[in-house]
C-alpha cells in the first residue's frame, strides 16, 4: 500500500498513476453532504479530464436534470450560459446532492474547458439514476411531439397507466401486487418506439432513448420495491451500470468515463456484507463487465466533522455533527495512523490487516441521525478489495447548497438515501 500526504492537487500523482489507463474511474463519497469530498473529487476529476482525456462525468443523479447541466457545460444551443442556473432547477429532494456551490464550481470550470475545444471533443455531464419517471415521461412527450407525433400514442398509454398514482408513484408498486395494475407492457412499447428513433445520430435522440430507459427502469424499480429485500436496489444499480455502458458506446471508440456516486454504489459490493445479502452495485458490475484492470474504484472516508443531511425523508436539510468514528472502525484506525488528509493506493498482496480484514466502514446517507452511530451507519468492509484507492479526510466540513425548491420525490430503499 502506498500512502501520500494530501495537500495540493499534485499530491494525487500516485493515485493518478494507478488509474490513468482505466476506462472507468468511479469516485465515491462517504456522505452526500461534505464539502471536502466534493472539492477533492473535483480536483481529481479535473486532472483526469485535462491530463488523461476522459470523455464524460456521470453522476448519481436524474437524467433530465443532469441533461440541462450537460447542455450548459458543452455549450449546446439553448443551454444555460451559467451551469449554476441549470443546477438551481434541480427540484427532486434531496436537491443539495447536486445543486450546491461545489458542483457549480466544477461545472463552470468544465464549461470553460469545453468552449476552448471543438464540439466533438467536449466533456459531458450526465445522470445515471432511475427516479425521474414523470420528468422523463414529459421529455419523451416533448421529443416525440416534434420528431414523430404518430408515436405519441405509445407515450400516452404509458402515462395513463401511471397517472392514477400521481407523484406517489411508489403506490404503483403496492397496487401491482394485488390488482392488475402492471404498466410493464405499455412501457415496453414506449421503449421500443423510442429506440427506433434513437438508432440514428443526434444528442436529442439519444436523450429520448435514455429517458425511455428511465421510465422502464422506474417501472421495474417500484414493482420490486414493495417486495423488500435486495431486488429493487439491484434494479437501480443495474440501471445505472447499463446507463454508463450506453454512454461509453455513445461517446465512441476510446471513450472513458468518470463516475461520481456514494461509496455504497462505487465500492465493490462483493467486499462488503452487501454481497452476502445478494446485492450488487455499479462498482462490482463495472469490474465484471469491463475487467478489473479497466475499472478503478476510489472511496472516501473521514473520522469526524459536520455534514448537510436531513433527519427524515423529505425534511429540510440541516448542518449536523458527525461524531468521532466508532472504535475498531476503518475511520478510527486511519485517524490513528494517517495525517489529516492522505490518499491511499492499494497496489499489492502485502496490505495491512486492517485493509484486508473485515472492518466497519462508515456510510452516511441523505437521511442521518448522529445518535444512531453506536449501532448503525456502518458497512462491514474489506477495504483493499472494495477499492483501488482511498481518500482520507480526518475532519470534514458541510457542503454549501444552492437555493433550490424541492419536493419530496420518490422513496428509496435500503440503504436509505445513498
Amino acid at each position: 500500500m502506498l500512502v501520500q500526504r494530501l495537500g495540493a492537487p499534485s499530491d494525487f500523482d500516485p493515485l493518478l498513476e494507478r488509474v490513468r489507463d482505466a476506462r472507468v474511474v468511479m469516485i465515491g463519497e462517504a456522505t452526500h453532504g461534505s464539502h471536502d469530498y466534493y472539492r477533492l473529487r473535483e480536483q481529481l476529476t479535473r486532472r483526469l479530464i485535462a491530463e488523461c482525456g476522459f470523455s464524460f462525468v456521470a453522476v448519481e443523479g436524474d437524467w433530465p436534470d443532469c441533461d440541462r447541466v450537460n447542455r450548459s457545460v458543452i455549450g449546446a444551443p439553448g443551454g444555460a450560459a451559467d451551469p449554476r442556473t441549470a443546477l438551481e432547477r434541480f427540484d427532486r429532494w434531496p436537491t443539495w446532492m447536486w445543486a450546491n456551490a461545489e458542483v457549480a464550481r466544477f461545472c463552470r470550470w468544465l464549461r470553460a474547458w469545453n468552449l476552448d475545444r471543438p464540439a466533438s471533443a467536449r466533456v459531458g455531464f450526465h445522470g445515471l439514476d432511475v427516479y425521474s419517471l414523470w420528468e422523463s415521461m414529459q421529455a419523451i412527450f416533448d421529443y416525440l411531439g416534434e420528431e414523430d407525433p404518430t408515436s405519441l400514442e405509445a407515450a400516452q398509454e404509458a402515462y395513463r397507466c401511471f397517472e392514477p398514482y400521481g407523484k406517489r408513484i411508489e403506490e404503483y408498486g403496492m397496487a401491482s401486487r394485488f390488482v392488475s395494475a402492471r404498466c410493464e407492457e405499455e412501457v415496453i412499447r414506449l421503449l421500443a418506439r423510442t429506440r427506433e428513433h434513437a438508432t440514428s445520430d443526434g444528442p436529442d435522440r439519444f436523450s429520448a432513448w435514455q429517458n425511455a430507459e428511465v421510465v422502464a427502469g422506474a417501472e421495474r424499480y417500484y414493482r420490486t420495491m414493495v417486495g423488500g429485500g435486495p431486488e429493487s436496489w439491484n434494479v437501480r444499480d443495474t440501471h445505472m451500470a447499463d446507463t454508463l455502458d450506453r454512454l461509453l458506446d455513445r461517446y465512441g471508440d476510446g471513450a472513458r468515463g468518470v463516475v461520481w456516486a456514494h461509496n455504497t454504489h462505487v465500492g465493490d459490493a462483493r467486499a462488503t456484507d452487501m454481497g452476502t445479502d445478494g446485492m450488487v452495485n455499479i462498482g462490482q458490475l463495472a469490474r465484471e463487465r469491463h475487467g478489473a484492470d479497466a475499472v478503478a474504484l476510489i472511496g472516501f472516508g473521514a473520522y469526524r466533522g459536520a455534514v448537510i443531511a436531513a433527519p427524515g425523508w423529505g425534511s429540510a436539510a440541516e448542518t449536523m455533527p458527525v461524531p468521532p468514528a466508532r472504535p475498531g472502525s476503518v475511520e478510527q484506525r486511519l485517524h490513528e495512523l494517517l495525517p489529516e488528509r492522505a490518499v491511499l493506493v492499494f497496489d499489492g498482496p502485502d496490505e495491512p490487516d486492517w485493509a484486508t480484514g473485515t472492518v466497519d466502514h462508515r456510510a452516511i446517507g441523505v437521511v442521518y441521525d448522529p445518535s444512531f452511530e453506536s449501532w448503525g451507519n456502518y458497512v462491514p468492509t474489506r477495504l483493499a478489495q472494495r477499492y483501488d484507492g482511498f481518500v482520507w479526510c480526518d475532519e470534514t466540513t458541510p457542503l454549501h447548497p444552492l437555493p433550490a425548491v424541492s419536493f419530496p420525490g420518490e422513496l428509496e430503499t435500503w440503504p436509505s438515501g445513498v
